[in-house]
C-alpha cells in the first residue's frame, strides 16, 4: 500500500468536482510524462476472458429463456450477444482493478465472482450505444449496422406490414432496455456477498441515473441547450466519462468495502481521466481511421454531434467558417469533400490542437491522482496502463 493522500491530492479532488469543468485552455505541456508501464499480457488477457466468458454464460441461459416464450424473440438476444461481444472491456478493468487496489490485503470476495459482477458493466455500455445511437440516427456502430437499422433491415427482408423506420426505432429501444435490465440480473446473481452486493447497488444506481441523465443532457445540446465550451464538457461527463472511469472504479471499491479515503481518491482519477477518454473520443470520431474505429469519420459530423471539437471551433472561427458549420454540421446530405472542409476548419481553428492539449493535461491530472492514490501497487501499475490506453487508443 502506498502512503496516504497529501494535500496536493485533496486540492486536486476539489477543483475537479462536479459543475467545476474548469477553463478550457491550453494545458501546461512543459514536463512530459513518462510512459506507463504495459500490463502484464497473462492478467489483461485472464480478465478479457474471465469478462468474455461471464457474458456468454449469462446470454446462452437468456437465449433459452427467450427462445422458449417465441422463436422470434432469438433476433433481440443475438443483437445483445452482437453488442456486448465487441469493445475493450475498459469499464470492467477500471472496476476490477478499482476492487484489488481497495482489498488492502484483507480476504474477501471471490476473484471469479467480481469478474461476473464487473461485466455486467458492459451490459450498461451496450444499453447507452444502442439508444445513443436512435438519438444520433447513425448508422453504423462497430463495423456493422446500429441496431436500429439492423431491425428496420430485418423488417424488410422478412415483408413485415408496417413503416420500417418505426419498427427499426422501436425495436432498438427494447434492446437498450433488455440489455440494462440484464445488467441488474448479471450484477445480483454474480456470486458477489450480500454485504458487497448491497455496498455495490448505491454506487451502481448513481451510475445509471447519470448514464440516462447524460444522454437527455446530450439530446437537449443538440437542440440548442447547454451552449459552449462548458455544456459540451457537462455532457461528456454525465453521458459517457462518469460511467467509463469513475464510477467502475468506485464500484470496485465499494465491492472491496473501502472508506471514503480510496473513494474520494478514485473520484480524483475517475473525473480528468473519463473526460479524457470521452475526449478521445471525440477526437477519433471525426479524425480517426474508419478502418480501426468501425465507422465513417464523416458520422458525426454528419449527425451534428456538438461535441467541444465543434465549440472551440465556433469560438474561434470567422463570419465564414461559422457559416461553413451552420451548413454543413449535421447535414445528411453533405458529402465527403463537404465534411473534409471541416476537418480542415477544426484543424485551422486551433480546436483539434486545443483538445488534444486539454486530453493531455487530463490525463497527466489522473496520474498524478494513481501515483498517490492509497491503494496496493499492483493495482497502481494497472490503473495507470489502463489511463494511458484509454487516452491515446486509436479506436
Amino acid at each position: 500500500m502506498s502512503r496516504s493522500p497529501g494535500p496536493a491530492l485533496l486540492q486536486r479532488s476539489s477543483a475537479i468536482g462536479l459543475g467545476n469543468t474548469g477553463p478550457v485552455t491550453a494545458a501546461r505541456t512543459q514536463h512530459r510524462e513518462p510512459a506507463a508501464p504495459p500490463l502484464a499480457a497473462a492478467e489483461l488477457d485472464r480478465l478479457r476472458t474471465a469478462v468474455s466468458a461471464a457474458l456468454t454464460e449469462f446470454l446462452d441461459r437468456q437465449r433459452e429463456t427467450l427462445a422458449a416464450m417465441d422463436p422470434s424473440l432469438i433476433p433481440v438476444v443475438d443483437e445483445v450477444c452482437a453488442l456486448a461481444a465487441g469493445g475493450k472491456r475498459l469499464r470492467p478493468a477500471f472496476a476490477y482493478w478499482g476492487w484489488r487496489g481497495a482489498q488492502d490485503g484483507v480476504a474477501g470476495e471471490d476473484d471469479a465472482a467480481v469478474l461476473t459482477a464487473v461485466a455486467a458493466l458492459e451490459f450498461v455500455h451496450a444499453s447507452a450505444l444502442v439508444h445513443d445511437d436512435v438519438m444520433d440516427g447513425a448508422t453504423t456502430r462497430r463495423g456493422r449496422p446500429a441496431t436500429h437499422i439492423g431491425f428496420a433491415t430485418r423488417h424488410t427482408g422478412d415483408e413485415l406490414d408496417g413503416d420500417r423506420e418505426m419498427f427499426g426505432t422501436g425495436a432498438a429501444i427494447l434492446v437498450g432496455d433488455l440489455a440494462l435490465v440484464w445488467s441488474d440480473e448479471l450484477l445480483r446473481r454474480s456470486g458477489i456477498s450480500v454485504a458487497a452486493l448491497s455496498r455495490a447497488r448505491t454506487v451502481w444506481d448513481t451510475m445509471r441515473t447519470e448514464v440516462t441523465a447524460g444522454q437527455y443532457l446530450d439530446l437537449l445540446r443538440a437542440a440548442g441547450g447547454l451552449p459552449g465550451p462548458d455544456g459540451a464538457l457537462t455532457v461528456a461527463r454525465y453521458k459517457s466519462a462518469g460511467y467509463t472511469v469513475q464510477r467502475p472504479l468506485q464500484l470496485g471499491a465499494a465491492i472491496a468495502g473501502a472508506g471514503p479515503e480510496i473513494t474520494d481518491a478514485y473520484t480524483a482519477v475517475g473525473l480528468p481521466l473519463g473526460e479524457a477518454f470521452q475526449l478521445r473520443d471525440d477526437v477519433l470520431g471525426v479524425f480517426g481511421n474508419p478502418a480501426v474505429t468501425g465507422k465513417s469519420a464523416d458520422d458525426d459530423l454528419r449527425e451534428g454531434k456538438q461535441t467541444l471539437l465543434i465549440a472551440l471551433a465556433e469560438e474561434a472561427a470567422d463570419a465564414d467558417g461559422r457559416r461553413l458549420l451552420d451548413d454543413l454540421l449535421g447535414n445528411a446530405g453533405a458529402g465527403p469533400e463537404e465534411f473534409d472542409a471541416l476537418r480542415a476548419l477544426l484543424e485551422s481553428t486551433g480546436a483539434r490542437t486545443r483538445v488534444e492539449e486539454r486530453i493531455t493535461e487530463r490525463t497527466a491530472l489522473a496520474r498524478e491522482a494513481i501515483a498517490d492514490a492509497p491503494i496496493a501497487d499492483d493495482a497502481r501499475a494497472a490503473l495507470d496502463a489502463l489511463a494511458v490506453a484509454a487516452t491515446s487508443r486509436t479506436a
